[in-house]
């Protein structure tokens, strides 16, 4: 059956009728809903029918542009992970760099006085860092927590037994949360031969803030440093340091009877 231009089909419609299979011979006349093709043959609607404006129609509307795509909403806590992560990277930094000792306010650098204190003992004395005038002094800042802490202390015990009578003296700080009664317990089980102190944190920041322990300063018979290490060092390194420090002069002689070299 010949298919005149009223009967082409349109753009975008179905080569066949979806009801009667038959090609398509679309036509809007008495179609259900207007601008609506249908078959001509068993009359089912065959959808819209393309309206198509004429070319250079001035006053054709313009396309409506897509709405802008939003980003995608963030995760709150992605934001405050980042802001955590931010924190303890300044934090890190800001500690690094207190742990120069002569980039610190009172110049905890070598041939520098070591700043005096007071602290109370496991055996409830309170004892001096000038105490030890006229001994080389190994001031130790630790913890009970602190692994490496626990790794150097039996060579504490063994070095203070060694270098004990020519004048050496090792004053460990507990710088935890921990009881007396539970630091007494610690150092008693690691047979520390030497006396340990309550930490303070006016102290620790009398030395810089104490970034990370352990923490040693060898202090002369002088009263003035000679090295510090920072973290875990070997056995040979510490030793070198005390050499260094027994290898000074004093300003005085240091009292036999001085502050006890034993907790225990």
């Amino acid at each position: 059956m010949p298919m005149d231009e009223a009967h082409e089909p349109q753009v975008g419609q179905p080569k066949v009728c979806p009801k009667c299979g038959s090609p398509v011979e679309a036509r809007e006349v008495a179609a259900p809903e207007p601008g609506t093709a249908i078959c001509d043959l068993c009359g089912a609607p065959l959808g819209q029918a393309p309206v198509s404006a004429p070319e250079n129609d001035l006053n054709a509307p313009a396309p409506t542009p897509p709405p802008p795509q939003l980003p995608p909403a963030r995760n709150p806590w992605v934001l405050v992970f980042v802001a955590v992560i931010a924190a303890a990277m300044l934090f890190i930094g800001f500690h690094m760099a207190r742990r120069s000792g002569p980039m610190h306010p009172l110049g905890l650098a070598h041939n520098t006085a070591a700043p005096d204190f007071t602290l109370e003992s496991l055996d409830g004395k309170n004892m001096s860092l000038s105490d030890f005038r006229g001994k080389a002094v190994l001031l130790n800042f630790w913890a009970t927590w602190c692994g490496p802490c626990k790794i150097e202390m039996p060579w504490f015990v063994e070095l203070q037994r060694e270098y004990g009578p020519q004048g050496f003296q090792i004053v460990g700080v507990a710088m935890d949360d921990s009881s007396k009664e539970d630091i007494a317990k610690f150092t008693k089980e690691m047979g520390v031969n030497y006396p340990v102190l309550l930490g303070k944190e006016a102290v620790g920041e009398e030395y810089g803030g104490v970034p990370a322990l352990p923490e040693s300063f060898f202090i002369g018979r002088d009263g003035k440093i000679v090295d510090k290490i920072i973290g875990l060092r070997g056995r040979v390194e510490i030793e070198d340091s005390i050499k260094k420090a027994l290898d000074t002069q004093g300003t005085s002689t240091a009292s036999t009877g001085s502050a006890g070299s034993s907790n225990h």
